[in-house]
């Protein structure tokens, strides 16, 4: 059994710093669209996504209700990603883990995920525009199952997997005609909806990855097998 002590696994964070981008594109779908500055505070976003190793402390310390398919062997890994978490499940880890690490942690907006993955550069992939060869079967799937969260190269701004392997969910409600009303600073989403943001591409589509710009949405109480998260912590 898992230690139960949720201050045995002590997320690592990249700071994130304060600035200004171009979120959307015109490139790609109507909720992707139109182009706009966003600015943001400074924060910092865990490097890796929520682990199953970490995500079982969090079910043995509380007798949470375990994800989707938390029995499947190929998901049962400590060092993958854990997946098949609603976005209240997500929540609800976010509130467990924030009483013991001493400080309030969340899920990230979709601008300051954006901002995150797209890094220094203006590509619209973490990477550039030219796919790094660490990505499992050229970003090709789909595959039998998410990989460990270590695998592979971190961004310019130190994080790893990011915009690929799994959805991660996001704080905001989605809505489609949301970029036309944005505010220009820490955009936080619509004030309610139907469906929760996530983002980044996933294991088990026909690409595991994706442009940093692209949406995805689903019913907050939903469990996908493709569905993690990661951590951010305002500064």
């Amino acid at each position: 059994m898992a230690d139960s002590s949720p201050a045995t696994v002590r997320p690592a964070f990249a700071t994130i710093p304060a600035g200004s981008f171009t979120m959307g594109t015109d490139r790609g779908q109507e909720d992707e669209r139109p182009p706009h500055r966003v600015v943001l505070d400074s924060f910092e976003l865990a490097v890796y996504p929520v682990t199953r190793a970490e995500y079982a402390d969090f079910v043995d310390a509380t007798a949470h209700e375990v994800p989707k398919d938390w029995s499947h062997p190929l998901f049962a890994q400590p060092d993958l990603p854990v997946v098949g978490v609603s976005w209240l499940d997500a929540v609800d880890y976010c509130a467990w883990r924030s009483l013991s690490a001493g400080y309030a942690l969340r899920l990230p907006t979709e601008a300051e995920w954006e901002y995150a993955a797209r890094g220094r550069q203006a590509a619209l992939y973490p990477w550039g525009d030219v796919m790094p060869r660490w990505i499992p079967d050229g970003g090709r799937g789909p595959l039998q199952a998410p990989w460990p969260v270590t695998l592979g190269e971190p961004s310019d701004f130190g994080l790893f997997g990011i915009a690929t392997n799994i959805h991660e969910w996001c704080a905001d409600w989605h809505e489609t005609n949301y970029y036309s009303r944005s505010p220009e600073r820490n955009p936080t989403g619509p004030d309610h909806g139907v469906r929760r943001a996530s983002r980044g591409g996933a294991w088990r589509h026909a690409y595991t990855m994706c442009r940093v710009t692209l949406r995805s949405k689903l019913d907050p109480s939903f469990r996908y097998n493709d569905y993690g998260f990661r951590l951010a912590r305002s500064l």
